[in-house]
C-alpha cells in the first residue's frame, strides 16, 4: 500500500504552503478536510483562507510565521466552515519549514510543507491551538498585546543605543519576565557585548573573545539566524558543553537567544535569561521574537542616527575655528549648537581672525539653508572671508569680495555639467554676515554688516542694548555691492554680543520677544565671566525654562545658534558713582531715517528708569535735537548718552553735537507755525540744558535727573 493511501486511510492529508507566492499545493484528502472538491489542487492562500474560521487563520499565521523564523514545528487546530460560516469539522495541522540548508530565511519568504488530520472527536466552537480558550488565557493574550504596544512605543521612541538597552531592560514581559539580558554584536569575527542589564561589570570580561564559529548560542543563533530556547541547566550542558562554563557561573535557570535581523540580515543576537524555569511555550516564543523584531529594529536606527551625529558633529568642529584663549585687553568666548534637526550641519558659523595690523576681526554669518550644501558654502565663504581679512583689507572691503566671491559660487553651482538644472539644489543660495574689527587699546570697533543682525552691547551693570549699524545687502546677491563702515567704542568692562538669529528665535519668539529674551538673561548675569555668559544664553534659549515660555510663532522651525561675545577688560568692579551706561551714534544727512534708531537706543538704555514719563520726554527732546541739525544744517548730527549715579538717583546726560556754529536761540512762533518751538520743549522737559561752542561747531546738550532736585 502506497503512503498516500495509508494517509487517506487514517484521514490525513498532506499539503505545502509557499508564504512568498501564497500558493498552496494539498492532495485530495487535504482538499476533502478543508472544504474543497477531493482531488489534488493547487489554489492561493485566499481561497483556503475563506474556509478557515477568522479568529483560528489570524493563529495559524501567527505559528507559522514562528515556526518560519525559528526553524520549529507549527501545530495548531483550526475550524473548518462552510459559505455560511457554520463550523463542518475541527483539523489539526501541522507543518515545518522547508528549504535546501539549515538557514533561517523571512516569514515571509518561507515554504512549510506538513499534514492536516481531522479530529476524531472535535470541540465545537474550539479555536486554534492545544485546547479551548480559557478566560485566563484569553485575559494573558490580552495582556500580550497591550505589553507588545507599549514596547514598540517605547523602542521607537528610543534615539540612542543607551536608551534603547534601558527600555529593553525595562520590559515586563506578561507572565514572565527575564532578570538578565545581554545584546551582542560582531566585530572581527567576534562577539562584542553591546549592552547588557542585570549582570555585573566584571561578567562581562569573558564574553568579549568569543569566537562567531564557536558553540556559544548566541554565536549559533547569529551564524543560523535561528532563535535558540533553553529550557534548563541540563539541556545547555547537553546541548552546549563548551559553553556552559561561561553560563553555569551566573547563576540563570533557563535562556533564550534570539537573532537580530534586520533588511534580511542578522546584525547581532538577544539574549533573555530567567532565574526561574521557562517552558517556552509557543505564546512566550511569540512574544520573544517580536521583541527581538522590534528591538533589532530599534538599534539598528540609533546605531544609523549616532553614527549620523557623529560625522555631522564632526564636520561642523571641523569647520568651526579654534577660538583664542585670550586677545591682549579684551577676552572672547564663543559656541555653536545644532538645534534645526535632521543633520546637525548647517549654515551658520563664526570666526576670529588675528590681523597684520595687532587688531582682531570678530566674524558671524549664516548661509541660506540647513544642508550639505549650506555647510559646504559656508566652508568655502568663512576660508575666503579670513583670507581678504589676513591681507588687511579694511571691513567694507572684505564683505565686498566675499560677496563677489558668493556670487561666482551660485554662477558655478548653477551651471555645472550633469546636473538637473531645475534642481532646487542648485538654487544661488545667499549669506548673512557681520563683520567686526576690533582694537583691543581703545576698544574702537570698526563695523560692516551685510543684511545680518545688529550686534548687542551689554553694559557692566547688566542691561543690553542693541547698536543700530549701516549695513548692505546679503552677500551673494549681487556682485557689487557697498557695505558701510559704522564705529562704535566698547568701554572697559562692557560685551558686545554677536549672533545668528537662532539665538533670538530658537523657541518660536520674533525679533522682539526673541530680544526681550535676551535683555532678561543680560540682567540676571551681570558679573558672569564670559564663558559663563555664553553658556548662560545657550541655556536660556535651548533649556526647560525655554520650552516653558514658548514664543508666539511655536510652528516656526528650529534653526542652528553661533554666537560671539567680546569684552573689554579693565572695568573693574561695578561701582554707582561711575558712569553705568552710554551710548554714541551718528545721524547724518543722507541717513535721516537713522534718528528712530536714536529714539530705540536710549529708550534701551533707560529701561528700568523710575519716571517712566521722564523717558518719554527724553526720547521727545533728542528727536527734536537731531532734527533741529538735519533741517537747518549740512552737518552731521553726532549723539552721545550717558547716565551715571546710584539707581533711583542717576543722571541723563544728552549731547547732540553738529560741525555748524549758529547757536540756537528763543523764538515766538504763532499759533500756525510749523517750527521754532525746540528751546520751548527743552525749557519744559529737561532739567536742565544748555549749548557749548566748539573749535568746529557746537554741542547742545540736556540732562534729566531720576529723582527731582537730585544733582550729581
Amino acid at each position: 500500500m502506497r503512503t498516500d493511501e495509508v494517509l487517506t486511510a487514517v484521514g490525513t492529508g498532506v499539503w505545502v504552503w509557499d508564504m512568498d507566492s501564497g500558493e498552496v499545493r494539498m492532495d485530495a484528502e487535504a482538499a476533502r478536510l478543508i472544504g474543497l472538491p477531493p482531488q489534488p489542487t493547487t489554489t492561493s492562500s485566499a481561497v483556503v483562507r475563506a474556509r478557515f474560521h477568522v479568529i483560528d487563520y489570524v493563529e495559524l499565521k501567527g505559528v507559522m510565521g514562528l515556526a518560519a523564523a525559528e526553524g520549529t514545528l507549527a501545530e495548531a487546530r483550526v475550524r473548518i466552515v462552510d459559505e455560511r460560516g457554520e463550523v463542518q469539522r475541527v483539523v489539526r495541522s501541522r507543518m515545518r519549514p522547508f528549504g535546501p540548508d539549515d538557514r533561517a530565511v523571512p516569514h515571509e519568504q518561507a515554504v512549510l510543507v506538513g499534514t492536516v488530520q481531522e479530529l476524531v472527536e472535535p470541540l465545537p466552537g474550539a479555536s486554534a491551538g492545544t485546547s479551548p480558550p480559557s478566560p485566563l488565557t484569553s485575559d494573558w493574550r490580552l495582556s500580550r498585546e497591550a505589553f507588545l504596544l507599549d514596547a514598540g512605543r517605547a523602542l521607537a521612541e528610543a534615539e540612542s543605543t543607551d536608551a534603547v538597552l534601558r527600555v529593553a531592560a525595562s520590559l515586563a514581559m506578561p507572565g514572565f519576565s527575564p532578570d538578565g539580558m545581554a545584546v551582542f554584536g560582531v566585530e572581527a569575527g567576534h562577539l562584542s557585548v553591546t549592552g547588557y542589564h542585570g549582570y555585573r561589570e566584571q561578567d562581562e570580561a569573558p564574553f568579549k573573545s568569543i569566537a562567531l564559529d564557536s558553540d556559544y548560542p548566541a554565536a549559533v543563533a547569529i551564524r543560523t539566524g535561528r532563535a535558540i530556547y533553553i529550557p534548563s541547566p541540563e539541556e545547555y550542558k547537553l546541548r552546549y558543553p563548551g559553553a556552559w562554563p561561561l553560563a553555569g557561573r551566573l547563576g540563570r535557570r533557563s535562556w533564550a537567544y534570539l537573532p537580530l535581523v534586520v533588511g534580511g540580515r542578522t546584525t547581532g543576537a538577544w539574549m533573555a535569561a530567567f532565574s526561574h524555569s521557562a517552558p517556552f511555550t509557543p505564546d512566550e516564543r511569540s512574544v520573544l521574537t517580536t521583541v527581538a523584531r522590534m528591538l533589532a529594529q530599534a538599534l539598528s536606527r540609533a546605531h544609523a542616527q549616532e553614527s549620523e551625529r557623529a560625522l555631522s558633529a564632526g564636520l561642523q568642529r571641523s569647520m568651526m575655528p579654534a577660538v583664542p584663549a585670550d586677545i591682549a585687553g579684551m577676552t572672547v568666548a564663543a559656541r555653536y549648537v545644532p538645534t534645526g534637526g535632521g543633520l546637525e550641519i548647517g549654515g551658520d558659523w563664526y570666526d576670529v581672525i588675528a590681523l597684520p595690523s595687532g587688531r582682531t576681526a570678530l566674524v558671524i554669518g549664516d548661509v541660506q539653508g540647513h544642508d550639505v550644501r549650506a555647510a559646504g558654502l559656508m566652508g568655502q565663504l568663512r576660508i575666503a572671508v579670513r583670507a581678504y581679512a589676513s591681507e588687511g583689507h579694511h571691513p567694507d572691503a572684505v564683505l565686498s569680495r566675499a560677496s563677489r566671491f558668493l556670487h561666482a559660487l551660485n554662477e558655478q553651482d548653477t551651471s555645472a555639467d550633469g546636473l538637473d538644472p531645475d534642481s532646487a539644489d542648485l538654487d544661488p543660495r545667499f549669506a548673512t554676515c557681520l563683520y567686526m574689527e576690533a582694537d583691543p587699546e581703545t576698544g574702537t570697533l570698526a563695523i560692516a554688516r551685510a543684511g545680518h543682525f545688529d550686534p548687542a552691547m551689554g553694559l557692566g551693570d547688566g542691561t543690553m542694548v542693541v547698536r543700530p549699524t549701516e549695513g548692505g545687502l546679503p552677500l551673494g546677491i549681487e556682485p557689487d555691492t557697498d557695505y558701510p563702515v559704522t564705529e562704535l567704542a566698547l568701554a572697559p568692562g562692557e560685551t558686545m554680543l554677536l549672533c545668528t538669529d537662532g539665538l533670538i528665535e530658537t523657541g518660536g519668539h520674533d525679533l522682539e520677544t526673541g530680544r526681550d529674551r535676551l535683555h532678561t538673561i543680560f540682567a540676571e548675569h551681570p558679573s558672569d565671566d564670559l564663558q559663563s555668559l555664553a553658556d548662560a544664553l545657550i541655556e536660556g534659549v535651548t533649556g526647560p525654562s525655554a520650552h516653558a515660555t514658548p514664543g508666539p510663532h511655536a510652528e516656526r522651525r528650529e534653526d542652528d545658534i553661533a554666537l560671539i561675545l567680546i569684552r573689554r577688560e579693565g572695568g573693574g568692579v561695578h561701582h554707582p558713582s561711575r558712569v553705568q551706561r552710554h551710548m554714541r551714534l551718528v545721524v547724518t544727512q543722507s541717513e535721516q531715517q537713522r534718528v528712530s534708531d536714536a529714539r530705540k537706543e536710549l529708550r534701551e538704555v533707560l529701561h528700568d528708569w523710575a519716571a517712566r514719563e521722564q523717558v518719554d520726554a527724553a526720547e521727545l527732546v533728542l528727536s527734536e535735537l537731531i532734527a533741529n541739525v538735519l533741517i537747518h544744517t549740512e552737518a552731521d548730527a553726532s549723539v552721545t548718552a550717558t547716565v551715571a549715579g546710584p539707581l533711583g538717583r542717576r543722571t541723563l546726560r544728552v549731547v547732540v553735537a553738529d560741525g555748524d556754529d549758529e547757536l540756537p536761540h528763543r523764538r515766538h512762533p504763532g499759533e500756525m507755525a510749523s517750527s521754532g518751538r525746540g528751546v520751548l520743549l527743552m525749557e519744559e522737559l529737561a532739567g536742565t540744558w544748555g549749548v557749548e561752542p566748539r573749535g568746529e561747531g557746537k554741542a547742545i546738550w540736556f540732562e534729566l535727573h531720576e529723582v527731582e532736585g537730585i544733582y550729581l
